[in-house]
């Protein structure tokens, strides 16, 4: 999958807000390689709109947008998150699941990945950082208890 562009909430003194389309944090597309069920579930997900207006599908259309071909509100998927999580909570009782925010998937991702051994440098790119330093910098929390895991490695390998 390709993340081109960003969409970013301008607030208008007196006017409201305004979206605004631009380029992504460091200027740069990026490819982010998604699993094959996440595939198939975004090519049915297309071949829906497309059924709907062809204009939804062209290369240059968004993801996500509305069936007008428009821009989504993004605090639209944000409330909508936190309503599920809500609902989830309650269903499962509030101490069994954190209440988190939409934008901490994205931590959970990172932190996942690698507790999980994947290299830095491969979840920076994924995240779209401009350098593997800042995810060092986000996620250092993760790594002490990694460091352990390396001693062993290492001795493992001494060992032979």
């Amino acid at each position: 999958m390709q993340v081109r562009r960003s969409l970013g909430v301008v607030k208008i003194k007196g006017d409201g807000q305004q979206l605004v389309e631009g380029p992504t944090k460091t200027g740069q597309a990026r490819v982010v390689d998604i699993d094959d069920d996440t595939v198939a579930a975004l090519r049915t997900y297309r071949a829906i709109r497309g059924s709907l207006a062809p204009e939804l599908v062209r290369d240059a259309a968004l993801l996500l947008a509305n069936l007008d071909g428009t821009h989504r509100h993004p605090e639209r998927y944000s409330r909508r998150f936190v309503e599920q999580v809500a609902q989830a909570r309650r269903a499962l009782g509030e101490d069994q699941l954190p209440q988190i925010r939409l934008h901490d998937l994205r931590h959970t991702h990172a932190t996942l990945l690698l507790a999980a051994g994947e290299p830095v440098k491969v979840v920076s790119e994924r995240l779209g950082h401009a350098n593997a330093t800042i995810t060092l910098t986000v996620y250092q929390h993760v790594h002490p208890g990694m460091g352990r895991q390396a001693a062993d490695r290492f001795a493992a390998l001494l060992r032979g």
